[in-house]
């Protein structure tokens, strides 16, 4: 059975990621090629497409790379011809490509065509120019990210953590997961008032991204607790990391309207293999207990699940 397409709403809702190749003018607009996620992992991420050739599929290897087992891991390659038509090429994939609903060999692409690649991950061809980019990364932006500390959100991180937590267990690797809560802020909002309150969420966001690689996901889980995501690296390596975290809010001077205030934060660290979380509800709660045994020990230090 052909792969069905997304409802009229699925479409609607889809947001969307800059993450690279200028078309031919039309009109006088310079339209630049993109790949939309609409339906699978990693919905709404777009890829700019920059290079001639591109390969698709499951492997770590490939140009764009979809987490999902019903793809497989060199499915499918796109190419610039010499005519400037981008050309979908099907790798002898498992589960096929299909282009419009029809399973293709090979497919000269044109603007708004969907590609499923297996049964699961749903792509739309499309061509946008500067304005509609910075619209839809505006866009992507409004909808995955905390509006305050520029975070990602809670709705991001519970999918993240799922993409994550089944390509750890599948590929044997290490996954490891921070969640972080300020000490005292109930106090910093009685005393000092909201605005001051939102000023610390403010810095300590800014503080903690700048200790953190670029595939580090750090989000706003709620109120004034966050976490990290940290893939392919180990507890004890998590663990270094949110100890450099804590030293750095520590020490960092946060203000608000002039008036100095002194900020700490108490941190949870759980990870995989150590703890073989079955589920991202598993490893969140793993986390969160650490966290509240650091509250309970005094605040201002980091505890690891065991």
């Amino acid at each position: 059975m052909a792969p069905r397409n997304p409802s009229d709403h699925e479409e609607a809702t889809s947001i969307t990621r800059i993450t690279g190749l200028t078309g031919s003018g039309q009109r006088g607009r310079t339209l630049t090629p993109y790949l939309i996620v609409l339906v699978g992992t990693h919905v709404g991420e777009t890829f700019r497409l920059d290079d001639g050739e591109l390969i698709l599929g499951r492997s770590p290897q490939s140009n764009i790379r979809f987490d999902d087992d019903g793809v497989s891991r060199r499915h499918a390659k796109m190419r610039l011809a010499p005519s400037g038509d981008w050309v979908l090429e099907d790798l002898k994939s498992a589960n096929g490509t299909f282009v419009n609903d029809e399973r293709i060999a090979s497919r000269v692409l044109r603007a708004e065509d969907k590609i499923h690649f297996g049964p699961n991950a749903l792509v739309k061809f499309t061509l946008h120019d500067e304005l509609e980019e910075n619209f839809q990364r505006q866009m992507y932006d409004a909808a995955l990210r905390d509006g305050l500390t520029g975070a990602f959100n809670k709705k991001y991180f519970l999918t993240r953590l799922d993409t994550e937590l089944a390509y750890a267990r599948r590929h044997q690797t290490n996954l490891s997961l921070i969640m972080l809560d300020v000490d005292f802020f109930k106090r910093v909002n009685d005393t000092h008032g909201h605005l001051a309150g939102d000023a610390v969420l403010v810095t300590l966001a800014q503080v903690v991204v700048r200790t953190l690689r670029a595939e580090d996901v750090f989000a706003r889980y709620g109120g004034e607790e966050f976490a990290v995501i940290c893939r392919g690296v180990s507890r004890e390596q998590a663990y270094i990391l949110a100890e450099r975290i804590r030293s750095l809010v520590e020490a960092t001077p946060f203000e608000s309207s002039g008036t100095r205030l002194a900020v700490t934060v108490s941190l949870g660290v759980a990870g995989m293999p150590e703890f073989a979380a079955q589920s991202s509800v598993q490893l969140v709660a793993a986390a969160d207990e650490a966290l509240y045994a650091a509250k309970r020990g005094g605040r201002n230090r980091v505890m690891r699940y065991s």
